[in-house]
């Protein structure tokens, strides 16, 4: 997907927790991808209930989303159904590859930084904010006021975004440094230790799961809810890696086994929290939708 399309979506802000915009788009990526028949909203409401969503928050949380175009709705007699828009579907299809993939390798670096220089004006705020939040997305660090460098992302796609936003005063350069003081060296852009502690946490949270998984004592309920909220744990830590090469590391770095804990655990729980998201349709008289659940994981192909 291109950085223009990316920069369509109007997505709720990413976090930790019981967002209820944020979880339905999860619940919709994780268990209802490849399919354009929507879900009832009384499946939805239940679903975020599993996470203490109240039905006021969860229905208020769906009009939201649907006011802003994330969520195409449908009538089908006095019941409202809702699927996800189109060009939010790809967006989400990119959150997930990423996410799966994070990790899997040293990737190579010909030693070139990709630096953006911009300037928005003080009543362009809004654009500022979007530009700002879509460079993370893309990789990149702030290394003073308007300008951020990362060392792997697309050049093609950092134009797009600037053009996409309409971005007056911007500048992409390749390059390496030559020099670099305090805060303007650009790996100080990353806390690595803060990245670190956060690989770390994951780790030490989830190794115990599969093993309780395997032995019978995580229900369906628990298993859909802990499965997402290791996912969107581990989503928040790898959105403030930059992916530097092995070489420039601290010694130990923790990403590869954090992220085998990440696929013990999500690959582990998905047949129970799938089988909880059939539950509550067909509970919910859409017995006929529990055929177009599937499950994503982390070694290999949907299913």
């Amino acid at each position: 997907m291109t950085a223009q399309a990316v920069a369509e979506v109007d997505l709720p802000r990413e976090q930790i927790g019981s967002n209820p915009q944020h979880l339905i788009l999860g619940l919709f990526s994780d268990y209802w991808f490849g399919s354009s028949e929507p879900l009832p909203s009384a499946v939805l409401v239940a679903l975020l209930g599993d996470f203490g969503i109240t039905p006021v928050g969860a229905r208020a949380a769906i009009g939201r989303l649907a006011r802003r175009g994330v969520l195409d709705a449908t009538k089908q007699g006095r019941r409202t159904f809702y699927a996800m828009a189109p060009k939010v579907a790809r967006a989400m299809e990119k959150t997930q590859r990423r996410v799966v993939d994070f990790g899997t390798g040293d990737r190579d670096w010909d030693g070139l930084w990709t630096t953006v220089v911009f300037s928005v004006p003080d009543d362009q705020r809004q654009m500022r904010h979007a530009l700002r939040r879509r460079l993370r997305f893309l990789g990149y660090a702030a290394v003073h006021d308007g300008v951020w460098m990362s060392p792997h992302a697309d050049h093609e796609q950092t134009v797009e975004l600037l053009e996409s936003l309409g971005a007056a005063k911007a500048t992409v350069l390749r390059s390496t440094v030559t020099y670099s003081a305090g805060p303007g060296d650009p790996l100080t852009a990353w806390d690595l230790d803060a990245i670190r502690a956060g690989y770390e946490e994951f780790a030490a949270t989830y190794a115990p799961l599969p093993e309780r998984v395997a032995r019978g004592h995580v229900g369906t309920a628990e298993a859909l809810v802990t499965r997402t909220v290791a996912k969107d744990f581990w989503r928040q830590i790898i959105s403030s890696d930059p992916e530097l090469p092995e070489n420039l590391l601290p010694d130990g770095w923790p990403v590869r086994t954090a992220r085998a804990v990440f696929v013990r655990t999500y690959d582990s729980l998905g047949p129970l929290a799938e089988a909880r998201v059939r539950q509550l349709l067909e509970e919910h008289d859409a017995a006929g939708l529990a055929d177009h659940v599937g499950r994503r994981t982390a070694t290999r192909a949907p299913s």
